[in-house]
């Protein structure tokens, strides 16, 4: 990317952005316009790639763009107090939930991205996509109360597993053609943090939640 982007004004930016995350959203990766972007967002086609050289850049950079802007509206003062890891999940996925709530171009986009397959950005977002996952378990849960797990219990495992499960909820979701509803995921994820809270805490701990 052209760091001359960065130039800009935050409002012109964010025009370019909002319209990129548009137009990818409601489209597959090959089908995605971005004559239709440039138009959307006010620039010329050639402006548009004077800032990213191609679509494939602007596609990836919108992928790392929402990825920072779940980050920073997650993890704030509350967050970084919470030191039980189910008492964590619940906070961040209810603070995930009002992100989406008000950027419903983000939720469509996450989903397109998440399961790009034989696109020219796939490889590029799996490679991406696996990466996070270490570095989010860090960021996340590096000072949880690892004491609270059973000793045969693996707090990353247990993550990694709930991950597993989200990911085929939305499949699914996908296949079937129905929309996501958000408050609908979070109840589900509720229910499945619950259910491994049970599992994988040591007796003492499951009655409060701190």
């Amino acid at each position: 990317m052209n760091e001359k982007f960065y130039t800009l004004s935050e409002e012109k930016q964010q025009s370019i952005i909002n319209a990129a995350m548009e137009v990818f959203s409601q489209n597959d990766y090959k089908r995605a316009s971005t004559d239709l972007i440039a138009s959307k967002a006010g620039v010329s086609k050639g402006l548009l790639f004077y800032y990213f050289h191609n679509k494939k850049e602007l596609y990836l950079y919108l992928y790392d763009y929402v990825m920072d802007v779940m980050k920073e509206q997650v993890v704030d003062k509350k967050f970084n107090e919470i030191t039980d890891f189910f008492g964590l999940l619940s906070y961040a996925s209810e603070k995930k939930v009002k992100v989406l709530r008000k950027n419903p171009y983000i939720t469509d986009f996450a989903m397109r991205a998440f399961y790009s397959e034989k696109e020219d950005v796939s490889d590029e977002l799996k490679q991406i996509n696996l990466s996070q996952i270490e570095v989010m378990y860090q960021m996340y849960f590096g000072n949880i109360d690892a004491y609270k797990f059973k000793d045969d219990a693996e707090p990353y495992t247990v993550m990694k597993m709930l991950i597993w499960m989200a990911d085929g909820y939305l499949h699914d979701l996908r296949m079937s053609g129905k929309p996501m509803d958000v408050d609908m995921l979070l109840d589900e994820f509720d229910r499945w943090t619950d259910m491994f809270r049970k599992l994988v805490y040591k007796e003492e701990y499951l009655d409060g939640r701190d």
